[in-house]
């Protein structure tokens, strides 16, 4: 912000940072700095806009509670941490009772984005926009001339369009480490050769953020020439966005197996004392290693990759659909995709081509069906179940490169065996089922003879 023009004045309730700050990073800056909540209040202009970036949950309302006092009527309170989007839906209804504004905005991009320009979803009380949007516009990432910025929605929705964000990045991540895995184990590749491999990548479909920062990982070496990577725990730490993101897709009943797998991966990596133990008690097969062409298995990866990451994005998009038409949002797909080109962790070259997909129907009911995906998916399907089949013989585990296979399959199929799950709930519970010969109407049948004509009602959790 400061690099743009604009005048911030910096808190941190350890107020010896702020001095730090202002005597180190920001020394040479117009940034201002105070020494407590009201001094800083008292420094800003009005309406005020006030940004917080803390961590998720009671921080946060703790925070706001401080500020409310030194607070007038229009000041806005801008959350820019990774809240969960139904908190912030309170919190936009409750500041809006006592005459102030809120905006919850998603934030991605790191380090670098946060001092060269980030990707940012806000959404909240739309009042507030007007005011922060030519700074947020600004400090913005850019592809071309459009701003990686826009307003997202009413209440959670920019804090809710980022935890599908941080779920696709879980799935990306995840993704990237199983054609790692496979590349590793199974074909034995050097650190040095999958870091050539990565950089390749990221010139074609696959051009990313997290492709172009894995070659970097990748040829990085410790003190004694040795891989660094090697030298670091295999125990996957997890912030919470992931598992939100999972959870969100089941209350709303959409198939996100692709980040489900990716959050449960995680947390079978943190198991990692009894996955050493388990390693010398439960054989395998006899190989783990490929014995084919490796420059053929290694383009098979590739193509494997790109299709379950067009799964991913599909399956996120789906959640924002879903969750848009049950809180009665009203989200502009094309407009999210292009606030992700540029700026956040999971920007990628793929992403100017969802854009053009909703662009072109912004009622699309799933990426897979657009001309553009489906040619895509086309292309790579010899090639991704080639890799998932090998995983399986081979052992190594590819929980999401598997799932979103087996996500597409599903998705792709006229009929699905949940006609025997309907008879076996009827047979047990009485729970009904639907004929297809008399679409709407739901019946039980006496299987045993024994039960008699008494059902439960139809219901969906």
């Amino acid at each position: 912000m400061n690099d743009h023009g604009f005048t911030v004045v910096a808190y941190n309730r350890t107020v010896t940072k702020v001095v730090e700050f202002l005597n180190n990073e920001a020394k040479g800056t117009r940034v201002i700095g105070a020494s407590s909540l009201e001094d800083m209040v008292n420094k800003l202009k009005k309406p005020r806009k006030i940004m917080l970036l803390v961590k998720a949950g009671s921080a946060v309302d703790e925070f706001i509670d401080s500020l409310i006092p030194f607070l007038e009527k229009g000041d806005i309170i801008i959350d820019g941490g990774n809240s969960e989007y139904r908190d912030s839906n309170r919190r936009c209804q409750n500041l809006r009772d006592k005459g102030l504004l809120f905006i919850g905005t998603g934030v991605s991009g790191g380090e670098e984005g946060a001092r060269y320009g980030p990707s940012l979803m806000p959404g909240g009380n739309e009042d507030a926009w007007p005011a922060v949007k030519d700074i947020f516009q600004t400090i913005a990432a850019k592809v071309g001339k459009d701003a990686c910025c826009d307003w997202v929605g009413p209440e959670g929705a920019g804090h809710f369009v980022k935890m599908v964000h941080n779920g696709i990045e879980y799935g990306d991540m995840q993704l990237i480490c199983e054609a790692f895995h496979l590349m590793k184990s199974a074909l034995g590749l050097s650190h040095d050769r999958m870091s050539k491999v990565f950089d390749e990548w990221n010139k074609g479909e696959l051009k990313s953020f997290l492709i172009e920062i894995t070659s970097d990982i990748l040829s990085a070496k410790d003190r004694d020439g040795t891989a660094l990577v090697e030298r670091i725990l295999d125990s996957a730490g997890q912030k919470g966005t992931g598992k939100w993101t999972a959870i969100s897709a089941l209350e709303y009943g959409v198939p996100l197996t692709l980040i489900g797998e990716a959050v449960f991966a995680r947390c079978l990596s943190s198991l990692k004392d009894e996955r050493v133990i388990a390693s010398k008690q439960i054989a395998g097969p006899e190989s783990s290693r490929f014995n084919g062409e490796k420059k053929d298995f290694i383009e098979d990866i590739r193509q494997a990759l790109y299709a379950s990451k067009i799964v991913s994005y599909a399956q996120g998009f789906m959640l924002m659909r879903e969750t848009a038409k049950e809180l009665n949002w009203r989200l502009n797909f094309g407009s999210i995709a292009l606030m992700w080109r540029g700026g956040c962790i999971i920007r990628s070259a793929f992403l100017g081509n969802i854009k053009e997909a909703y662009d072109k129907n912004p009622y699309l009911s799933n990426l897979l069906v657009d001309e553009f995906f489906k040619s895509e998916m086309q292309k790579c399907q010899e090639s991704w179940r080639r890799v998932v089949s090998t995983a399986v013989l081979l052992g190594v585990p590819t929980p999401a490169f598997s799932s979103a296979l087996a996500f597409f399959d599903g998705y792709r199929s006229a009929d699905l065996p949940a006609n025997l799950i309907q008879a076996q709930r009827d047979y047990f519970g009485a729970h009904t089922y639907e004929r297809k010969d008399a679409p709407g109407v739901f019946v039980h049948t006496n299987w045993t003879g024994k039960g008699g004509t008494v059902s439960a009602t139809s219901y969906t959790a």
